[in-house]
C-alpha cells in the first residue's frame, strides 16, 4: 500500500517550497525593471502552488482516495520498477506491452491505470518528478504546477503585448481564478490539458502576430497538440475551428470595406468547420476512440456514466438526447449554460461548492451585462477589431458545450471546464475594453461631425 504522506513529505516539500520561491522571486526581480507585468508572476505561481498542496491535503484526507492519489500511486510504481529494472521501465515508457505486466511485483507495486492508455500516459509523463522529489507527493505535486505554470505565464505575456491595458484584467482571468488555479495544479490530468491549450495558443497566436520564432512556435504546437491528443482528445477537438477562426479573420483583417466583411463572417465561420471536420478526419488514426465516427455515441455513454455516479447529490440533468448532430445541438443553449454558470448558488451544498457557486455568479452577471450592453451587432463589429476573439470566443463556447453536453454531475464539472473559463473571462474583458474604446471613438466622430457642421453653417 503506497503511503501518500510520510517523513520525506516533511523535507522535501519544504526545501521545494523554499527553492521554487527564491527562483520566483529573483526572476521577478530581473523582469520587472522593464516589464511591469512581472508584478504578477510571483504571486501567479504561488497560488498555483498551493493550489497544487490543497489538492493533495483533500483528496487524502477529504475524498479519501480519486484520480491524483491513483496518479500518485502509478508514478510510485514505476520508479520502483526503473529501480529495479531500468531497461523493463524504459519498455513500459515506450510502448503499449501488455507483456510488462508480469513485471510488476509485490515490491514494485501494481499499477491501476495500466489499461486506460489516456491515464497512464499521464503517470508517463510525470513519473520523473517523482523520482527526483524521492517519490515525495507533494514535493511531485509542486513541481507539476511549477512546470505547468509556465505555458499560462507565457500565454498571458503574449497577450498582453496585443493588450497592454489589460495586465491586470489578463492576470485574473488565466492566474487567479480559484477553481482554475485549484484543479489546474494537482497531480491530475486537467493540469496538464490546460498548460498543453495555452501553450498551444499562446504559440499559434506568435506564428499568426507577430511572425517570429517560427521553428521553435511550430515545435511547441506539435507538443501542445500531442499531449492534448494523447490524454483528451475532446480539447484538442475544440481548438481546431477556433484556430481555423482566428486565421480567417486576420487575412479577413485586410478588407477595407466593412459590408464585405459582415457578408464574409457567416462563409467564415462555415468554412472553418468544415475545414476543422476534414483534418480531424485525416487525424482519426491518432484519435482512437475520440474518431468523428464515435464521438456523438461517446457523448451519450460519458453522460449517461457520469449520470449514474453518486456524488453526494451534486448531480443535475439537462435531459436525454439522441446521438444525432439534431439531437445534440438541440442541447445547445442548456449545456453552454450549465458548464459556465452552474452550479448556482442555490444548488451548492458544500464549502467547494460555494467558491465555484460564487465564482459562476459572478460571471454570469458580467456576461448578462456585456450582453445587454453590447447586442449582437456590436459583438461582430468587436470581433473584427480584434481577431483573437474569434478564437476565444468559439473556443470556450464549443468546449462549454462539449463538457456541459456530457457532464451530469457539479463534482466533475468544476473540473472539466477549466480550460473553458479563463478563455471566456479573457473574451469578456477584451470584449469590454473594445466595446469602451468603440463609445469613445463613435462619440469623438460624432463631436467632429457636429463641428463640421457648425463650421458650415457660419
Amino acid at each position: 500500500m503506497v503511503q501518500f504522506f510520510s517523513i520525506i513529505d516533511l523535507i522535501i516539500a519544504p526545501l521545494y517550497l523554499i527553492i521554487i520561491y527564491l527562483a520566483a522571486k529573483s526572476i521577478q526581480q530581473k523582469k520587472i525593471v522593464t516589464n511591469p507585468s512581472y508584478r504578477f508572476f510571483m504571486k501567479g505561481l504561488m497560488v498555483k502552488v498551493f493550489g497544487g498542496i490543497a489538492v493533495c491535503f483533500i483528496y487524502v484526507y477529504y475524498y479519501g482516495g480519486g484520480d491524483t492519489l491513483n496518479y500518485y500511486n502509478d508514478c510510485h510504481v514505476l520508479v520502483n520498477l526503473f529501480l529495479k529494472s531500468p531497461v523493463t521501465a524504459f519498455q513500459f515508457l515506450l510502448g503499449p506491452d501488455t507483456s510488462i505486466w508480469y513485471s510488476f511485483d509485490s515490491e514494485t507495486g501494481w499499477p491501476i491505470y495500466f489499461s486506460d492508455v489516456h491515464a497512464i500516459i499521464v503517470v508517463k509523463y510525470t513519473w520523473l518528478l517523482c523520482l527526483i522529489s524521492f517519490k515525495s507527493y507533494l514535493g511531485m505535486t509542486m513541481l507539476l504546477a511549477s512546470i505547468s505554470y509556465w505555458p499560462i505565464w507565457r500565454l498571458y505575456q503574449t497577450l498582453i503585448k496585443e493588450f497592454p491595458k489589460l495586465s491586470t484584467e489578463l492576470a485574473y482571468a488565466l492566474l487567479f481564478i480559484p477553481s482554475v488555479f485549484f484543479w489546474g495544479s494537482g497531480l491530475l490530468k486537467d493540469t496538464i490539458t490546460f498548460a498543453s491549450v495555452c501553450l498551444f495558443a499562446s504559440s499559434y497566436s506568435i506564428l499568426l502576430i507577430q511572425r517570429k520564432e517560427i521553428a521553435k512556435n511550430i515545435f511547441l504546437l506539435i507538443v501542445a497538440s500531442i499531449l492534448l491528443v494523447k490524454i483528451k482528445p475532446y480539447i484538442f477537438f475544440a481548438l481546431i475551428p477556433g484556430s481555423i477562426l482566428w486565421f480567417g479573420g486576420i487575412q479577413l483583417s485586410a478588407v477595407k470595406n466593412s459590408l464585405v466583411k459582415g457578408l464574409s463572417t457567416p462563409f467564415l465561420i462555415l468554412f472553418s468547420l468544415i475545414s476543422g471536420y476534414f483534418m480531424l478526419s485525416l487525424m482519426s488514426v491518432f484519435l482512437g476512440d475520440y474518431t468523428l465516427e464515435n464521438v456523438l455515441d461517446k457523448a451519450i455513454v460519458t453522460q449517461q456514466d457520469l449520470k449514474s455516479e453518486i456524488y453526494g447529490g451534486s448531480s443535475f440533468d439537462i435531459g436525454d438526447f439522441d446521438p444525432t448532430v439534431q439531437g445534440i445541438l438541440s442541447k445547445l443553449p442548456l449545456a453552454i449554460n450549465a458548464a459556465l454558470f452552474r452550479p448556482y448558488l442555490w444548488e451548492v451544498n458544500n464549502l467547494a461548492m460555494f467558491v465555484s457557486g460564487l465564482e459562476n455568479f459572478i460571471l454570469l452577471v458580467f456576461s448578462v451585462y456585456l450582453l445587454i450592453k453590447l447586442r449582437v451587432y456590436n459583438l461582430f463589429r468587436l470581433m473584427f477589431r480584434h481577431r483573437i476573439l474569434f478564437f476565444t470566443v468559439y473556443f470556450s463556447m464549443f468546449f462549454a458545450f462539449s463538457v456541459g453536453l456530457t457532464t451530469s454531475n457539479f463534482g466533475s464539472l468544476v473540473r472539466y471546464k477549466i480550460p473553458a473559463i479563463p478563455f471566456f473571462v479573457i473574451s469578456l474583458f477584451i470584449i469590454w475594453t473594445a466595446y469602451k474604446d468603440l463609445k469613445k471613438e463613435d462619440s469623438l466622430r460624432t463631436q467632429v461631425e457636429i463641428e463640421n457642421d457648425e463650421l458650415k453653417e457660419t
